[in-house]
């Protein structure tokens, strides 16, 4: 005689093998642990949220590294927004501009600490614009490159000086030796 079939009696097995969970999972912390966190002493949180502030887009990036080495320590939005490919603004018309990515331009700034603030357009028509930034974090020693594209992008001068203050709100920079911080900086 056959058993009456119930859900209860059925035997059942997952359908997905535990070694692909724990596969998936150990995937997904060696993702995570590839992206850089935040400078030494700096709460990303804190960090995320003044930039966010201050130039947060779907098409903004923003890298941080040390002078020098160039060694990242922070960034800003995803891969796909941070390399992408676009005018470097350093040339004529967007025909002839060369085309840059942001990482190229951190590098540069590594080694040499130069200030960049360029804008221009990136589409031929002028419907869309890109802004670059760049330079040393006061009182630091960390460099930053930073790249806003779209059809409200900042122009380079404007990121640089809203990302001066992101900066001093996430407590990045440090007041450069021989200058008072500001009263309501200072400590009771």
């Amino acid at each position: 005689m056959r058993r009456l079939w119930s859900c209860w009696t059925t035997p059942t097995r997952s359908r997905r093998p535990p070694e692909a969970v724990v596969g998936a999972a150990l995937a997904a912390l060696a993702l995570a642990a590839c992206s850089p966190g935040a400078p030494p002493g700096v709460d990303r949180a804190e960090l995320d949220a003044a930039v966010s502030r201050a130039i947060g887009d779907p098409n903004s990036c923003l890298l941080i590294a040390k002078a020098g080495s160039g060694k990242l320590q922070y960034r800003y939005n995803t891969h796909t927004a941070c390399d992408r490919e676009l005018p470097s603004c350093e040339g004529g018309g967007i025909r002839e501009a060369a085309k840059t990515k942001l990482g190229q331009l951190l590098n540069r700034t590594a080694q040499t600490g130069a200030v960049v603030q360029l804008s221009c357009d990136s589409e031929p028509d002028g419907s869309r614009g890109v802004g670059w930034a760049a330079g040393p974090i006061a009182g630091t020693d960390l460099v930053y490159a930073a790249m806003m594209e779209g059809d409200r992008a900042f122009p380079g001068r404007m990121m640089a000086d809203r990302l001066e203050g992101a900066f001093r709100r996430a407590k990045v920079s440090k007041a450069p030796a021989g200058t008072q911080a500001p009263a309501s900086q200072k400590a009771p």
